[in-house]
């Protein structure tokens, strides 16, 4: 997750994913599952991979040491944090995840995916709960440019008051993803939404700002 470098904050918060019944724990659990099923459907072949605000990379790192297509991955993690994004490069490595390349930087900046943009599985967890309700539509309106046709999005938001996981889902829609599903649980306020590309494909930006992070991501998990 993206933080100023002084504050140790992110590293304290993500430490509620190792809480047994927290609703951060509850929702990489529904995360990884679709990551899994991703992986699963994907063709023979190179299988490319991103994730914005990676944190300790546990969405895909959680899911890749047992898959049987982990040596087709090439990935790109990015987490402005400088502790967290080494304690994802040392999982990947000690997995011997030798495809997966942990980046320490801004993940708003669409530069930073040029080592694998377009993708096969573009993952936005822990990301649109910490931003205006313009930039998550900006954002969802500019993944046709990190994805190759085809490919899937997961992503997250809180379902607080005033809930804005339905007006995320169809700008999903508006820029060409077919929903394959939205998962809750009953008693916490996640949402985990996949969706994959089937309209077109657009060129990569590599120059694009994708979006501003704001907040204390207080409410981004929940």
């Amino acid at each position: 997750m993206d933080h100023t470098a002084p504050d140790r904050h992110w590293v304290r918060w993500h430490r509620q994913y190792d809480v047994e019944g927290s609703s951060l724990r509850r929702r990489l659990a529904l995360v990884q599952r679709r990551v899994g099923q991703a992986l699963d459907a994907q063709p023979a072949g190179e299988i490319r991979v991103l994730s914005m605000c990676a944190g300790q990379g546990r969405d895909l790192l959680g899911v890749l040491p047992g898959h049987p297509r982990r040596g087709d991955v090439r990935a790109t993690l990015v987490e402005l944090d400088a502790d967290l994004a080494a304690e994802a490069t040392h999982v990947a490595r000690a997995a011997g995840l030798d495809g997966v390349r942990v980046v320490v930087g801004d993940a708003a900046d669409a530069g930073l995916y040029n080592y694998v943009a377009p993708v096969h599985l573009a993952l936005v967890c822990g990301v649109f709960g910490n931003l205006s309700d313009t930039d998550v539509q900006r954002t969802v309106e500019q993944l046709p440019r990190l994805c190759q046709p085809g490919a899937t999005v997961i992503w997250t938001r809180h379902r607080r008051s005033p809930d804005l996981t339905p007006r995320v889902r169809g700008w999903f829609a508006d820029a060409g993803f077919d929903e394959v599903g939205f998962d809750v649980e009953d008693g916490y306020l996640i949402g985990v939404g996949t969706h994959r590309l089937a309209g077109p494909a657009l060129p990569y930006q590599p120059d694009a700002h994708l979006f501003d992070f704001v907040g204390d991501g207080g409410d981004g998990h929940r």
